[in-house]
């Protein structure tokens, strides 16, 4: 019966992005006809055009299957499935052009305003198409329907991470059933039952019907996660490895030659040339511009904490830059100015009772960070990076989790990939410094953009910020 639901939840998708395709197409006809630039051509009826709309048809759906755009995905973000939208229907509005002039030759013309407009109106709508089929799902998979039956390999931290995470996020479609242990065959966590070892996989898979399987073994070595892929290796099921510090650095690894011999090269990932230009740039413009439109709301700001309690209106804290180097971020005072005198250094809690009346909703919605901005301009900081933290911290992070201070390979940021992932304020620092490490290893300037676009959406949410 799950089965047939998800193979009809897929053939749903299908049909829809046929009916957004046919509609975008008949829209951009009639649009052509009503268009007097450049001059008017002669357009015929429509079921003139309807064998080259069977062709636009056949052509995306094409393209969409070899994009994976019918393939079952967990939790890819809208902006992702965005981009990965429209270069499909580019490439299927490139291949329509070629086939339509390969079959008419010159007995009918496909005008290029309309292949514009097609092309167009297509990405706008099968986006929204996707976005109203994504809630659709969301709602069916918090009601447990259609969702992928799941078992989670570990039962150690990393195993209940991932299971803390997908109770957050049901939207995600795993239907987690159990848990198999290394060496405990029965037990209970968090209400869920050990299902088995790793030796009862194949067993464990088909008595439950398992959709997917997700290894988080901690420490676990290359052989061990090997032979657990090979018994999970059945039908349709999809499996996920929660990775390790070495193998989220495993993307920078390139194969050298030493006369023969191969050799593993870990490449350098810190920004060079024309790189750290571009990003310079960036954080140039937008720190320039966000200051210049927010000034009149940062003297508001500034007003407001006069009169709120006494003490300064700017924080100024040492934190820990580039290359392990300190500066001074700016910050509007949230806190009284006596805060850590009993406590010494701390972290920042929820309904933390140190904070200022105005300095609880300041830090709800993260204006109290708007003066960093003024670092990014300075060069302290950038617009995008891994959070800058306090030497005390450093110090106590970089003894207990592995590879902590590779983190500062590039400059801290104002937001990061960790923060858009929901881990800010008092959140696992391993888990973030993972989130960090792979966004120094796999820099590039549209994933600044992407994360900048995520902080824009998540800045009314406030989740952990306090």
């Amino acid at each position: 019966m799950r089965r047939h639901m998800q193979s009809f939840l897929l053939l749903l998708l299908v049909a829809l992005d046929g009916a957004i395709i046919c509609l975008a197409f008949y829209l951009a006809y009639r649009l052509r006809r009503v268009t007097d630039v450049p001059p008017a051509i002669n357009i015929l009826p429509f079921s003139d055009y309807s064998g080259m709309m069977m062709i636009q048809l056949a052509s995306m759906w094409i393209v969409f299957f070899f994009a994976r755009l019918y393939h079952r995905k967990h939790g890819v973000s809208r902006l992702d499935e965005t981009s990965t939208v429209a270069g499909a229907v580019s490439i299927g509005t490139i291949v329509t052009t070629a086939m339509v002039a390969l079959i008419y030759k010159n007995d009918l013309d496909y005008p290029r305003l309309m292949v514009i407009y097609a092309w167009g109106l297509t990405i706008v709508f099968v986006t929204l198409g996707r976005w109203l089929y994504n809630s659709l799902m969301a709602l069916l998979f918090e009601h447990k329907i259609g969702d992928a039956r799941t078992i989670i390999v570990g039962t150690g931290e990393i195993g209940r991470t991932i299971l803390r995470r997908i109770e957050e996020n049901p939207h995600l479609g795993y239907g987690i059933i159990g848990f198999v242990d290394g060496l405990v065959p029965h037990g209970r966590i968090h209400n869920l039952p050990i299902l088995g070892t790793t030796n009862d996989l194949r067993r464990i898979m088909d008595e439950n019907q398992v959709d997917a399987v997700i290894i988080g073994l901690q420490s676990a070595t290359n052989d061990e996660i090997m032979d657990i892929i090979s018994r999970c290796r059945r039908g349709h099921v999809s499996i996920k490895v929660f990775p390790d510090f070495f193998q989220i650095m495993a993307s920078e690894v390139t194969i050298d030659d030493l006369g023969g011999m191969p050799l593993l090269s870990v490449r350098d990932p810190a920004l060079r040339g024309w790189k750290l230009i571009l990003k310079r740039s960036v954080d140039i413009l937008v720190s320039g511009l966000i200051l210049i439109f927010t000034s009149p709301l940062m003297l508001l700001i500034a007003l407001l904490i006069k009169m709120d309690s006494l003490g300064p209106v700017f924080y100024v804290q040492e934190r820990m830059g580039l290359d392990a180097k300190p500066f001074p971020m700016l910050k509007f005072r949230s806190m009284r100015i006596d805060a850590e005198a009993q406590s010494g250094p701390v972290w920042a809690q929820e309904d933390d009772p140190r904070r200022t009346q105005l300095g609880t909703g300041l830090r709800r919605l993260s204006l109290d960070e708007l003066p960093q901005f003024i670092n990014v301009l300075l060069g302290d900081m950038s617009i995008v990076g891994p959070r800058p933290e306090r030497p005390v911290f450093v110090d106590e992070f970089r003894k207990r989790v592995p590879r902590y201070m590779d983190r500062h390979w590039e400059k801290t940021g104002i937001t990061g990939w960790a923060q858009v992932n929901g881990l800010r304020g008092d959140t696992s620092i391993e888990e973030r410094t993972k989130y960090d490490l792979y966004y120094v290893e796999n820099w590039s300037i549209w994933f600044d953009f992407k994360i900048m676009l995520l902080t824009v959406v998540q800045f009314f949410r406030g989740k952990n910020a306090y």
